[in-house]
């Protein structure tokens, strides 16, 4: 079955810090697909979650100062 609504319920927004730079895309009219990458094993596996199990496609994709610890990327 076809999804009835118009695929342009799409946000997107990046945003650059000093300790961060992030890339997020969400399609509400998605499925459930995910693309997450944020260097954060536990925070991706709960982005993936949230997209798959609420059926919206999300892309999220993060360059942090995970190194020193996760907060400012999450945070951002």
């Amino acid at each position: 079955m076809s999804n009835p609504v118009s695929n342009n319920r799409i946000g997107r927004v990046e945003r650059e810090t000093k300790e961060s730079k992030v890339q997020v895309t969400v399609d509400i009219d998605g499925t459930g697909v995910t693309d997450i990458s944020t260097g954060i094993g536990f925070f991706d596996h709960m982005l993936g979650q949230l997209g798959k199990h609420g059926l919206f496609d999300l892309s999220v994709h993060t360059d942090g100062d995970v190194y020193i610890d996760p907060h400012h990327t999450v945070e951002d």
